[in-house]
């Protein structure tokens, strides 16, 4: 008897199946296929939704894609010395709305490990003794009550405990900045340790990278509930004034100033507006520093440590008319 299930037709716009029908003619390899597929214009690819078409070009750059492209830099890096209180601790997990923070003894060269916030809860309470399961009248255990029936306690001397005294710092992952995206995905997995911190050749930190930092090399940026919406990295204040996040890209500043605004003739390897005025004066300006070197365009630097730049004052300068237009401007009101 036929299976009646092989007589269903397949969804037209099922995305594997978009891709099979493609694949079906070609003799090349997988990621050839991959490639030609996701850059073809014509109608064959109509089923492809933008996501797909993103996710499809995200998975073919993670060959290209090492992990000091996706990790947070050190500077950047929210952590906690082992020598801080517990409360210290859950001071840190409000303010850096994290669920897991590295530990470090002295400085973050010495990491030591992280602590995940559900063992920092598990620390802090305790379920009373005398709240466990509940029972009906005819002496049935009711699980569905269970919860309900149960009480905690917090255990607030716990608070001035320091955090070395207690056996929550879990293991982390050391990685070099080399290694590929795909490989430190499969070595979490495989070692269910969803935070690696990236070290150089010398055992120094050079960033952190989580899990969650590795998907979103594939999916795009993931926000949950307790992400706040990311503030504007740039603000206009008038015509010819600007105060920006020193993170800001300078392919985005292109885009506002247009052609005026060229960062290759002073840098190439820049990225951002901070990387570019570090270039420009060859070290980390201090506040009130006002940086000229760019033509039509001058940097005042409003926040900064002696580490990095945080957020800068952008002001274009006002072309001064040469001597022949002026001239020319005079004979023209004489006339």
């Amino acid at each position: 008897m036929q299976n009646p299930k092989s007589k269903e037709k397949p969804n037209k716009n099922s995305f594997w199946n978009s891709l099979r029908s493609i694949f079906a003619s070609r003799n090349k390899s997988l990621r050839d296929d991959l490639v030609m597929a996701v850059h073809d214009k014509s109608k064959k690819l109509d089923n492809f939704s933008d996501n797909e078409r993103l996710i499809l070009q995200n998975v073919l750059k993670l060959a290209d894609k090492r992990v000091d492209d996706v990790m947070v830099p050190r500077a950047d890096i929210e952590a906690v010395e082992e020598g801080e209180t517990i409360a210290s601790l859950i001071a840190l997990f409000r303010s850096a709305a994290h669920s897991r923070l590295p530990v470090y003894d002295d400085n973050l060269d010495n990491m030591l490990g992280f602590i995940h916030i559900k063992d920092a809860l598990l620390l802090l309470t305790k379920v009373s003794e005398q709240n466990g399961e509940r029972s009906d009248g005819d002496g049935i255990k009711n699980n569905n009550s269970t919860r309900k029936d149960v009480s905690v306690e917090f255990l607030t001397p716990i608070l001035k405990q320091k955090i070395g005294s207690q056996n929550i710092v879990r293991n982390l992952l050391f990685v070099p900045p080399s290694m590929p995206v795909g490989d430190l995905l499969q070595k979490m997995q495989a070692t269910r340790v969803h935070m690696a911190m990236v070290v150089d050749e010398y055992g120094g930190t050079d960033g952190l990278v989580t899990i969650e930092d590795l998907l979103e090399a594939v999916v795009g940026e993931i926000e949950d509930e307790h992400d706040d919406d990311e503030a504007e990295l740039i603000t206009k204040i008038d015509d010819n004034s600007y105060i920006a996040d020193a993170r800001i890209e300078l392919v985005q500043l292109q885009e506002i100033f247009g052609d005026d605004f060229n960062p290759t003739i002073y840098c190439e390897d820049a990225d951002t507006l901070g990387g570019l005025i570090f270039d420009l004066v060859e070290r980390v300006p201090v506040i009130g520093e006002v940086i000229t070197k760019f033509k039509g365009f001058e940097f005042e630097i409003l926040q900064a440590d002696p580490r990095r730049i945080k957020k800068v004052c952008i002001r274009i300068r006002k072309k001064t008319p040469s001597r022949t237009q002026v001239k020319a401007k005079k004979t023209i009101q004489q006339s």
